[in-house]
């Protein structure tokens, strides 16, 4: 797959390269009755099982009152763990993404790598849910253990990038949607969910931060950053024409020092990122829209892996 675009059954194909892609940190489980997800969760996790008689060692906070007043013998709730682990995915759609010089527009790319992370979570037998978001709009699909909602998630994914235009109206320059949508996510991710946000970050600062720090309390976050090598490296000497669809420029890249100096502002805020998210404990996964990203995946949650 490449392109300025991608397509539905572009996103369900994915499903077959996914089966090695070591998302989750599998650790060893601390209860008898844990189940398919092994993240550390935050969060009671637990749901409501039965009522029986109360027995020696139970636990007093969990007494059913009702029905132990109405039996007039003590009764007591039994709760059994929560199986399947909810995922949110966070997917940056936004005239920031627009852009590629190579393979993927970066659109493309966190596009890829949210259904990657959807039908590995599904195999996983855990719930998947997102928030995909661009300036002007937030789509949400809650997390659920299903291959409906799944495909209801890529299918609005698909929309979003469909909707992509080179003549998007910018976002509204009052409201910063990065941070419109994490105090969204704020509302709807519960303690335990593993939240995997994807993004150029090109919206990032301290209240996004502020967002990000509360999230990680209760969630288990992970950060994918997605760029362009013209991000970070201006073409080799000569002048170009370069346009957004509706404004046309011609920049010289003669200068050495110029480039010098664009790729070490390019650098300078990639490691700032990094050490923001990293102080708050938060995995940073770089991709690039260059390369494949089934390949890039599985060789950065590999890493990943081995370093939790």
């Amino acid at each position: 797959m490449s392109g300025a675009y991608t397509t539905l059954k572009e996103l369900v194909n994915l499903r077959f390269v996914v089966r090695d892609l070591a998302l989750f940190n599998h650790k060893n489980a601390r209860s008898l009755l844990a189940g398919t997800g092994h993240s550390p969760f935050k969060g009671r996790g637990i749901d409501f099982e039965e009522v029986r008689a109360y027995q020696h060692g139970d636990d007093i906070r969990s007494i059913d009152w009702r029905v132990t007043a109405r039996r007039m013998k003590p009764h007591t709730k039994l709760f059994r763990e929560e199986r399947e682990r909810p995922v949110m995915l966070l997917l940056d759609q936004s005239s920031s993404l627009f852009f590629g010089s190579r393979l993927n527009f970066k659109s493309v790319t966190v596009a890829e790598v949210g259904a990657m992370i959807a039908w590995a979570t599904l195999q996983n037998n855990d719930r998947i849910g997102g928030l995909i978001f661009s300036q002007n709009t937030i789509s949400e699909v809650r997390p659920k253990r299903s291959k409906k909602t799944l495909l209801h998630l890529l299918n609005q994914l698909e929309q979003h990038n469909q909707n992509l235009k080179p003549n998007n109206p910018p976002g509204s320059l009052d409201e910063n949607y990065l941070c419109k949508s994490l105090r969204h996510a704020r509302r709807v991710c519960h303690p335990g969910t593993s939240l995997f946000i994807i993004s150029d970050f090109s919206q990032m600062n301290d209240e996004a931060f502020r967002h990000i720090s509360r999230l990680s309390q209760k969630c288990e976050l992970v950060a994918v950053h997605v760029s362009d090598p013209l991000e970070a490296e201006l073409p080799r000497p000569g002048r170009y024409d370069i346009t957004n669809g509706m404004h046309r420029k011609t920049i010289d890249t003669h200068s050495r020092h110029a480039r010098q100096r664009y790729h070490q502002d390019f650098q300078d805020n990639l490691d700032a990122l990094k050490q923001q998210f990293t102080g708050l404990r938060v995995p940073f996964i770089e991709l690039s829209a260059d390369k494949n990203t089934a390949e890039q995946m599985k060789t950065s949650f590999a890493v990943r892996r081995k370093s939790t």
